[in-house]
């Protein structure tokens, strides 16, 4: 990271480069210490900034240069239209949401936690203690390792009910992360052109994840207190569908939790129908005024298969996820997912178990509550601030992000361009519907860097929405 004198510094450098001839030579260090008043820690900031964009090039005991650049004829690839043929699924390069932005920018836009909100001392004694073990150079079974399939058992046996069998680490298949893991189950437990279930709205991944699979996505309206149980069970039966995707628990987009009422009835329908529900327990480590609770600790009838990310409460290097599933559905996942990708990196594996079975853990997840408390109520109290039009339904029990409404008629992509304009990053809501869009939603996340900036970004989010009518 460069900080702004440098940022200064690289401007003013890449003015006079921009008129130089190639091979000419920049000013010494010493002077360019002297012309602009600088450190000479900031100006070799600066040139290193430019010698690894390739605008210049160090020549050791001579000096730096302006470097030669090739100049190539352009490829043409249109052989490709013809041999890849139309797509099937039109699907974003990278989703808004996993933009990486300039330092300048207040992110209100993210899918992840600022890296302040991580264990990073435990991941980073994990990996040091890892690195010097044979795991570097082995592989693992491809369910993964099983002293990390007992953690994820032991996590959800936690939650068990009185009287039902317990999960144990045979029924875990270690994964890639979640998303991989959305892939597997969908083919798996669908199938390509068959019907599945979905709440509306949800996470967009999982709507991608179906359309590259090619399953037929049918929505449940939701709620802040979870699905309408009665239109679900109309569409099981209407559709013939044999799964339901979901959060019940601090679901993303929303934050909503189910209810007790209609968690009960969710798997009563769902057992009648002879249908599975998969559960994406994405924020189990980040509840607030509760804690998850998870449908999976329902059931021992193989009803319910489970899966919950470690990649945000540990770290995005942490690709690591769990899926538990009983019966033959278990061993179909497993077989989807070793074709995919054999199995999940061994020292990754190790690591996530090393973080979470060390003690500072649960001191971090206490911690971590109390942090996203006072960040999700310091960017709701600046939204009713500044941002009066804003509507959130329902304050989150947990999760990362808000879920704001915003009047009829407000567009969207006119205001995530004049709010970016501004140097502020939304996220419109119209990806996590897999349908039409029932409002004009934004989903805010809390958890991203700079809170101190949350009042200055909901100035903004109004002052653009408020220039939209006049």
């Amino acid at each position: 990271m460069i900080n702004s004198s440098s940022e200064r510094l690289v401007s003013k450098l890449r003015e006079w480069i921009s008129t130089a001839p190639t091979g000419a030579q920049l000013p010494s260090t010493r002077q360019l210490v002297a012309d602009y008043e600088l450190s000479p820690v900031t100006v070799q900031k600066a040139l290193r900034t430019l010698i690894t964009q390739g605008i210049i090039e160090s020549r050791p005991g001579i000096g730096t240069f302006v470097r030669s650049i090739p100049v190539t004829r352009p490829n043409d690839y249109g052989w490709q239209t013809a041999a890849l043929g139309a797509t099937r699924n039109h699907l974003p390069q990278v989703h808004p949401s996993q933009r990486v932005l300039p330092n300048d920018v207040i992110a209100l836009h993210s899918g992840y936690p600022d890296r302040e909100l991580l264990p990073q001392r435990l991941v980073k004694s994990a990996f040091a203690r890892v690195a010097r073990t044979e795991s570097v150079l082995l592989r693992t079974e491809p369910a993964g390792l099983p002293e990390l399939q007992a953690w994820f058992a032991s996590e959800l046996n936690e939650h068990l009910l009185p009287g039902l069998s317990a999960p144990t680490a045979r029924d875990v298949v270690i994964l890639p992360g979640s998303q991989s893991g959305l892939g597997s189950i969908f083919r798996a437990l669908v199938g390509e052109g068959e019907p599945m279930l979905i709440e509306s709205p949800t996470y967009w991944g999982a709507i991608m994840a179906a359309a590259q699979v090619g399953v037929s996505l049918v929505p449940v309206p939701t709620g802040p207190n979870g699905p309408d149980t009665d239109e679900l069970d109309r569409a099981l039966e209407r559709t013939g569908a044999r799964a339901f995707y979901a959060h019940p628990n601090f679901a993303n987009p929303t934050g909503a939790q189910w209810s007790p009422l209609v968690s009960e009835r969710v798997l009563e329908i769902v057992k009648a129908r002879g249908a599975f529900l998969i559960e994406d327990d994405w924020a189990k480590d980040f509840g607030i005024s509760t804690e998850s609770s998870p449908m999976a600790a329902r059931d021992d009838t193989g009803h319910v298969v489970y899966l919950r990310s470690l990649t945000k409460s540990v770290s995005p290097a942490v690709r690591v996820a769990g899926l538990i599933a009983r019966g033959p559905a278990r061993d179909r996942i497993l077989a989807d997912n070793q074709a995919q990708s054999m199995y999940v990196s061994g020292p990754l594996q190790a690591v996530a178990l090393d973080v979470v079975t060390q003690p500072g853990w649960g001191t971090h997840l206490r911690s971590l509550r109390q942090q996203l408390t006072n960040r999700r109520d310091q960017l709701i109290n600046a939204l009713h601030r500044h941002v009066p039009e804003a509507h959130l339904q329902s304050v989150p029990p947990g999760g990362l992000n808000l879920w704001v409404q915003l009047p009829d008629g407000t567009n969207l992509r006119q205001l995530e361009q004049d709010c970016e304009t501004r140097k502020l990053a939304i996220a419109a809501g119209g990806s996590w519907f897999p349908a039409e869009e029932s409002g004009q939603f934004l989903r805010l996340n809390y958890s991203g860097p700079n809170p101190g900036a949350f009042d200055e970004g909901a100035r903004i989010l109004g002052e653009a929405l408020r220039s939209q009518y006049g």
